[in-house]
């Protein structure tokens, strides 16, 4: 009697710890310990430096006004970019890696891009430090829609519970501007926010090419206040349609129509993701989006100097 007594203990308490056992599966190069070195000269008619950008990728230096594709199995892509418009050769970096303990992180930061061209052209370009599960297709030939630049999300078939990094953010006072170099600066009243999101999604393509998808799985926060510290972070993930989810806000809904982003579809052209309803809360999906970025998503808009350092991206089961 005794001895059955004890291996029920056992095993209820086998089952108990197996119940809260979690697995954290480290997403490939999140740890941003390794980063590829881009050295491109710029046109001579915008001044002729050789500028450094960088990309998430095996260790290594391109030198040369070169189009970039990931490198050595990497899924992060990065708003720096090599763009040639109209046979000017120009280099934007907002990403770059820093310190973080005895390694590396990445630091996320929204610039003011300068482009002056011998008194013909002088307009500044607000720009979010950006990285994101997927690609950007380059060279970049103009400003108009960044996001169709970018194949956003990678195919994904499991259903985490968290997606978990460390963070610390500065959030400078002052107001939001808005300036794409066309026209003059604008001033939004009201600060930006820095963010990070992962969008779980099911696609389909039909025969016209176009990209449909259903939201499978939502994570999304925001960060209003400077955190000076590393912290960890969880960020939980919830499935089916969320809308009437205690914790959901506004900015966690469906994206469609002019916010929608891009991939690459079956025929090779870069098409919105029509992404059109909630899916079942038990469905599988097909591609995740993960994304980090200095100001929260409006093109060209934000808060210069907002700052956001990421480190160790991982998924939670």
């Amino acid at each position: 009697m005794k001895m059955r007594k004890l291996l029920l203990g056992v095993a209820l308490l086998l089952a108990m710890t197996g119940a809260h056992a979690e697995t954290v599966e480290a997403i490939n190069y999140g740890n941003f310990e390794h980063w590829v070195t881009r050295n491109i000269k710029e046109s001579g008619i915008i001044g002729g430096k050789t500028k450094t950008i960088y990309e998430i990728g095996p260790t290594q230096t391109i030198n040369g006004a070169k189009a970039y594709t990931n490198h050595g199995g990497s899924p992060w892509g990065t708003s720096n970019v090599y763009a040639k418009v109209m046979g000017v050769v120009k280099a934007s970096g907002s990403v770059v890696p820093d310190t973080h303990g005895g390694g590396k992180c990445a630091k996320l930061s929204t610039v003011f891009e300068h482009v002056k061209a011998m008194g013909i052209i002088n307009m500044d370009v607000v720009a979010a430090g950006t990285i994101f599960l997927g690609s950007m297709q380059e060279p970049v030939s103009s400003t108009k829609n960044p996001y169709s630049k970018m194949n956003m999300g990678i195919p994904f078939k499991k259903r985490p519970k968290y997606l978990q990094f460390d963070y610390k953010v500065h959030v400078p006072a002052g107001d939001r501007t808005y300036s794409s170099g066309f026209g003059k600066k604008k001033t939004i009243p009201g600060q930006d926010y820095s963010e990070v999101f992962i969008l779980l999604q099911r696609r389909w393509e039909d025969s016209k090419g176009n990209i449909h998808a259903a939201r499978v799985g939502t994570g999304r926060v925001r960060f209003g206040r400077s955190v000076a510290s590393w912290t960890k972070h969880r960020i939980p993930i919830w499935y089916g349609n969320i809308t009437g989810h205690s914790g959901y806000k506004s900015y966690m809904g469906l994206i469609n129509g002019d916010k929608a982003y891009y991939a690459r579809n079956s025929k090779g052209k870069m098409v919105p993701i029509r992404e059109e309803q909630w899916d079942d809360a038990g469905a599988t999906p097909t591609h995740m989006v993960v994304m980090a970025s200095s100001a929260c998503g409006t093109a060209y808009v934000g808060t210069i100097g907002m700052t956001l350092w990421v480190d160790n991206f991982a998924l939670v089961y």
